[in-house]
């Protein structure tokens, strides 16, 4: 195992920004905490448009994980379930092609604001899981 410092890329959907800022603040936070360091991140309109700026981030050979930050709110449809369904297949496929890990720190489906307001922390445990999958897999 090297003791070098986790280089990660971050995607950050902008939709329910107020939220996925805080989030995306706390990530940030704790990746100095664990000695990590944010690389490089890409902004997307919305959880749904993350794989392919997650792809572009797994191509690069200074990028050892990506987090993926978002905030997908109840609606008056399902349209919340499909999204982070898709979402998370595809960033799970990705994964598993370039073989580095991506992290899922995109809350929802299903939760209210309040709820939404209440899981801020999942941007930090995105990191968390990011950090520890790159130092296992040196192992």
């Amino acid at each position: 195992m090297t003791d070098k410092p986790v280089r990660l890329g971050f995607v950050v959907a902008e939709f329910n920004r107020d939220l996925t800022y805080m989030m995306e603040m706390e990530a940030e936070e704790h990746a100095r905490f664990l000695g990590a360091a944010v690389h490089d991140r890409i902004y997307v309109p919305g959880a749904y448009d993350m794989p392919l700026a997650i792809r572009k981030l797994l191509k690069k050979s200074d990028i050892d994980a990506v987090v993926t930050i978002g905030c997908v709110i109840e609606g008056a449809t399902d349209h919340d379930q499909i999204v982070v369904q898709h979402a998370a297949r595809k960033i799970l496929d990705l994964s598993l092609e370039f073989d580095k890990p991506v992290a899922l720190g995109i809350s929802g489906p299903g939760m209210t604001r309040l709820e939404a307001e209440d899981r801020i922390e999942y941007g930090k445990r995105a990191v968390e899981s990011a950090v520890k999958m790159v130092r296992r897999l040196e192992e």
